[in-house]
């Protein structure tokens, strides 16, 4: 069985993709081939938009953000040659999100979110995402996912 992304970070409390925060999305990411990972989510009957058939925007745009970020990640671990998860950790954070709804997202029936390595160097990473649901591509993203330092995650 293959481990998610998340599953190999440590200390990863972030809502939408941290397997330490109960109360989160705590989506999982793997491999789909080269540069492309995918994550498939069952939402949930409290992340309806207005209308309780479809799936809230920001939840849509916080699986293509999470989802995008943990993808760099692994990507920037498999560039160095190394596990996901080992020492020194590699963290990215999201410098930003462009997010465009093109169609109500059902919430009744898993959504697939798919990620693409655009570009990569030692500092950033551009990527597109999209959700799709019954075969349909809903929402659509770009993402840019920089490295920060692990000083980053340190509380003062």
């Amino acid at each position: 069985m293959t481990l998610a992304f998340q599953d190999k970070i440590p200390d990863n409390l972030c809502f939408g993709c941290g397997p330490g925060n109960a109360d989160g999305l705590q989506i999982k990411s793997v491999w789909a081939g080269a540069g492309e990972s995918v994550c498939t989510y069952q939402p949930q009957p409290h992340h309806a938009a207005g209308p309780p058939q479809f799936v809230n925007g920001g939840v849509l745009a916080t699986l293509i953000d999470c989802h995008a970020v943990c993808t760099a990640i692994a990507f920037a671990y498999e560039s160095e040659g190394r596990e996901i998860g080992s020492d020194p950790p590699i963290w990215y954070a999201t410098a930003s999100l462009e997010v465009r709804y093109l169609q109500p997202t059902p919430i009744e029936v898993p959504v697939e979110v798919r990620a693409r390595i655009v570009d990569s160097d030692d500092h950033k990473t551009r990527l597109t995402c999209s959700v799709s649901s019954r075969g349909n591509t809903c929402a659509a993203g770009e993402v840019v996912a920089v490295r920060v330092p692990d000083e980053w995650r340190e509380t003062n």
